[in-house]
């Protein structure tokens, strides 16, 4: 199997993932007392279940590496936190899919930007007609899916 078709399948698997994330969490959230609860336990099984496969895989941080960091680049698992506690309050209210197209449409607005600017060190993409009708017709599937 070659390189490209593996990333395919596991950002396929990790959407997949993301859209089992939010009923999984909401259901939890019911039983915790509320989103953030059920976040809080989310990323505690999260963090043990990445510890055993960082010490299976004997893989060990690069400290001096991470000495010079931007303190931007600590933040990833504070957006993580947005995203779980967002899905796990917003499915029982709206559904699965009407969270997932709600959140997909956000993540590409926003992808369009850094891409534009080439911000947070990614490859520079200018916006262009092709890549805002790409994103507005994700929107309408937004309002498709939300008319259903």
């Amino acid at each position: 199997m070659q390189l490209p078709v593996l990333a395919l399948l596991a950002m396929i698997l990790g959407g997949a993932a993301t859209a089992l994330q939010g009923p999984t969490n909401a259901r939890l959230a019911s039983a915790v007392g509320s989103p953030v609860n059920a976040a809080l336990v989310s990323f505690a099984v999260g963090t043990v279940a990445l510890a055993l496969v960082a010490v299976t895989l004997q893989a060990r941080p690069d400290v001096q590496a991470m000495k010079a960091l931007p303190a931007w680049a600590w933040l990833g698992g504070l957006y993580g936190c947005v995203f779980v506690v967002a899905a796990a309050w917003g499915v029982p209210k709206i559904g699965v899919a009407l969270t997932i197209t709600l959140m997909v449409a956000g993540q590409l607005a926003l992808s369009l930007i850094l891409d534009h600017f080439g911000v947070m060190g990614v490859p520079q993409q200018p916006i262009s007609l092709t890549r805002i009708a790409g994103v507005l017709l994700v929107i309408g599937g937004v309002l498709l899916v939300r008319r259903g």
